[in-house]
C-alpha cells in the first residue's frame, strides 16, 4: 500500500514540474506532521523550491497548494500557508482508504523479502559452556532476536547465528572439578538443568583453587618470599590450575578420554541452554562452535602472514600492526602457537562466508568490546572479506537490577532462569484479580496469560531503552498495568479484541470497503495518522539498528487509542457508519500492536 506521504510526494514532484518546469528528486520533498497549533495534517517545507519559483516563500506555497487541491483533490482537500510552510489538510476519503489498507494487509508496514533481497547475518547470545545464561545474556538475546525481526521487516533475508565458546581453560576447570568432586552426578540424578550443574562445578573449582592458593601463599611467605610475589607464584603453581592446563593440552591433542568427557558435559549444557532460549522465545538458524573455528582462524592468520599483512616477532608470536589506522598492535597468535579471541572471530567469519552469501554482518556484543570490533573490521577487510569493512557492531550497555530486588544463585550474577521464573510469578500475582474475572477461565489459560504478560513485561522493559545506554531493570515497575510497560500495551490489545468479539456477537463484522459517509473526528484522523506512521517507525528501526523505535511507537499508538476510546463510544455508537469505521479503526490498531510487539518477540493475549 502506498503511504499518504508517498502520494503527496508524487503530487508535489508533478506540481513543481508543471509550475516551474523542473524535475526534483523525492528527497527534496520534506514532509512533517503539522504542529498542533495549526490546521492541517502534514506540512510541506517550501524553502527548497524557491530557486525554481523565484518567488517569495508565501507565494510559492500558495501556488503549490492550489495545484494540489486542483489536481489531487482525493489527497489534499484544502491548505493554509504559514510563511515558508504549506499546511495540508488530507482528504477524509484518503484517511478511510488508508484505514482500509491497514486492515487489508496482514503485514502492514513490512517490506517483502524476495530472492534478490540482501542477506544480513546477525550474531547474538555467544555463551560460554561453563555456566548458565545470566541477565546480560537476556538483554543480548532479546536485542538480537528483535533486531533480526526488524531487519527482515525491512525486506532483508536474515540468518540468525550464535557462536558458542566451548573451548579453553574455563571449560577445563568445570570438567576437572566434576571429575574430582562430582561422584558421577548428572542432570538426571540431581534434577538440575545441565547448564546449572556445570556452573556449580565451575564455582566449586574456584572455591578449591582459592583455598590452594591461600595455603601455598602462606607456605611461600614462610619461606621468606614477599607476599605479592608469593601470591602470584601460588596462583600459577596451585595443583588444580596445573591440572586444568594439562587437561587443556590433552584436549588440544585430541585425547579421547578428555574429549569424551568434554562432549558429554557440553551436551548437558546445550540441553540447558535450549530450555532457556525456548523460555525467552529466541532461536538460531545456525550455531557455530569455537572448537571448530579456532583452527580456521589460525589458517587465515598464517595466510595473512605470508601476504605481509601480519608479522612474526622473535618469540614466534604473530601480530598485526594497525598503527597506520590510528590503533595499536594486535596479538593474533601466542608464542606457543595458540589462538586468541580475535583469531577465533576471523575463523568464524571464514566459515560463515563459506556457508552464506553475506551482504552485511551484525555482531550483537556489549560495548566493552567496541575496540575489538574496530580491529576485527580492519583485519577482515585486509583478509578479503567483502563485508569486513562495513561490519556492524551492535553495541549495547550493561543491564542491572536494583539491589535486593532479586537474589541470584551465586549472589553476584542474576541467573536468566531465575529472572524468567520470577517475572512469570510476579505477573501471575499482579494479574490474578483481573484474570479470575474472565468467563470460563481455566487454570491452564491463567498460567499461559501469566507467562505471556511476565515475558512481555521483561522484554518490553529491556527493549524500550536505547540499546547503547546502560539500564536498570526494575521487575516490579515492568509489570505495572499503567505507563510505558508491556502489560499496559498488552492490556489495550486484549481490550480491543474483546470489543471486536462483542461486535461479532451482534453480527457486525468490519467490511473490506468502509462507508465514506462517516464524518471523521480530529481524534480519529490523528489515530489513523499514527497508524500510517508504523511503516516509517519500522524503517527507522532498521536504518538505525534500534528496536526501541518500535517499542516507543507502540506505546504512543496505545496512548492515542486509549484517549480515543475514552472520548468516543464504539459499541454504543448509534450511527452505524460511524460504528463500523470505529470498529475498523480498533481492528487496525490491534493489528499494528500485534505486529509491532511481534517484532520485539512479545506475544499478546486475546483476553486478559
Amino acid at each position: 500500500m502506498i503511504s499518504i506521504e508517498s502520494r503527496i510526494s508524487e503530487a508535489v514532484i508533478a506540481g513543481i514540474e508543471a509550475l516551474y518546469g523542473q524535475k526534483v528528486p523525492e528527497k527534496m520533498v520534506q514532509l512533517q506532521e503539522t504542529r498542533a497549533e495549526f490546521e492541517g495534517n502534514l506540512t510541506l517545507v517550501v524553502f527548497p523550491f524557491l530557486k525554481m519559483s523565484r518567488q517569495k516563500p508565501e507565494d510559492t506555497a500558495q501556488q503549490i497548494g492550489e495545484y494540489l487541491v486542483q489536481n489531487v483533490p482525493d489527497v489534499v482537500s484544502r491548505f493554509s500557508v504559514v510563511k515558508g510552510f504549506l499546511n495540508l489538510v488530507i482528504s477524509p476519503a484518503l484517511w478511510i482508504k488508508m484505514l482500509e489498507g491497514v486492515n487489508a494487509e496482514e503485514k502492514f508496514g513490512f517490506q517483502p523479502v524476495t530472492e534478490n533481497s540482501p542477506l544480513v547475518m546477525i550474531e547474538y547470545s555467544s555463551p560460554n559452556t561453563n555456566k548458565p545464561l545470566h541477565l546480560g545474556h537476556v538483554r543480548n538475546n532479546l536485542l538480537g532476536w528483535a533486531l533480526a525481526n526488524v531487519m527482515e521487516a525491512n525486506g532483508n533475508k536474515v540468518v540468525k547465528t550464535n557462536i558458542v565458546n566451548d573451548r579453553g581453560i574455563h571449560i577445563c576447570k568445570s570438567m576437572l572439578a566434576w571429575l574430582k568432586y562430582g561422584n558421577g552426578e548428572t542432570p538426571e540424578s540431581s534434577g538440575k538443568k545441565g547448564d546449572h550443574l556445570i556452573g556449580d562445578y565451575y564455582v566449586a573449582f574456584d572455591k578449591h583453587y582459592r583455598e590452594e592458593v591461600k595455603e601455598l601463599t602462606a607456605k611461600f611467605v614462610a619461606e621468606g618470599m614477599a607476599e605479592e610475589a608469593a601470591t602470584e607464584k601460588a596462583k600459577q603453581e596451585a595443583p588444580l590450575i596445573v591440572e586444568a592446563h594439562e587437561m587443556l593440552v590433552k584436549w588440544e591433542q585430541n585425547d579421547p578420554e578428555v574429549r569424551g568427557l568434554w562432549k558429554k558435559m557440553n551436551e548437558w549444557v546445550y540441553a540447558g541452554f535450549d530450555e532457556t532460549y525456548k523460555a525467552l522465545g529466541v532461536g538460531f538458524d545456525k550455531i557455530y562452535y569455537e572448537s571448530n573455528t579456532y583452527l580456521e582462524g589460525k589458517e587465515k592468520v598464517e595466510e595473512g602472514l605470508e601476504k605481509g599483512f601480519f608479522y612474526r616477532r622473535d618469540d614466534n608470536s604473530v601480530w598485526a600492526d594497525l598503527t597506520k589506522e590510528g590503533l595499536d598492535e594486535k596479538l593474533l597468535l601466542r608464542s606457543d602457537g595458540t589462538s586468541v579471541y580475535m583469531t577465533q572471530d576471523i575463523g568464524t567469519a571464514k566459515l560463515r562466508f563459506q556457508d552464506f552469501p553475506i551482504d552485511k554482518m551484525i555482531y550483537v556484543v556489549g560495548n566493552e568490546q567496541n575496540y575489538h570490533f574496530q580491529v576485527l573490521s580492519i583485519l577482515l577487510d585486509k583478509l578479503g572479506f567483502k563485508w569486513g569493512k562495513d561490519l556492524v557492531h551492535f553495541s549495547y550497555g550493561m543491564v542491572e537490577l536494583p539491589n535486593g530486588k532479586m537474589k541470584s544463585r551465586e549472589g553476584t550474577v542474576v541467573d536468566a532462569d531465575d529472572l524468567i521464573a520470577a517475572m512469570v510469578a510476579n505477573a501471575k500475582e499482579m494479574s490474578a484479580d483481573k484474570v479470575k474475572k474472565l468467563e470460563g477461565i481455566t487454570e491452564e489459560e491463567m498460567n499461559e496469560i501469566a507467562r505471556i504478560v511476565g515475558m512481555g513485561a521483561l522484554k518490553y522493559f529491556i527493549l524500550k531503552v536505547d540499546a547503547r545506554k546502560n539500564m536498570l531493570f526494575n521487575p516490579e515497575e515492568s509489570i505495572d498495568f499503567n505507563g510505558n510497560t508491556g502489560p499496559f500495551i498488552q492490556y489495550t490489545y486484549a481490550r480491543i479484541r474483546s470489543i471486536l468479539r462483542k461486535a461479532a456477537a451482534e453480527g457486525i463484522e468490519v467490511p473490506a470497503t468502509l462507508p465514506t459517509e462517516a464524518e471523521l473526528s480530529d481524534k480519529e484522523i490523528s489515530l489513523i495518522q499514527h497508524l500510517n506512521g508504523f511503516t516509517a517507525a519500522v524503517c527507522q528501526a532498521g536504518t538505525d539498528y534500534n528496536p526501541s523505535c518500535i517499542a516507543n511507537y507502540c506505546y504512543e499508538l496505545v496512548k492515542e487509542y486509549n484517549q480515543f476510546y475514552h472520548d468516543f463510544s464504539v459499541l454504543k455508537e448509534e450511527d452505524i457508519n460511524k460504528k463500523i469505521v470505529r470498529l475498523a479503526l480498533s481492528s487496525a490498531v490491534s493489528k499494528v500492536i500485534k505486529n509491532g510487539l511481534g517484532l520485539l518477540g512479545i506475544e499478546v493475549p486475546e483476553r486478559m
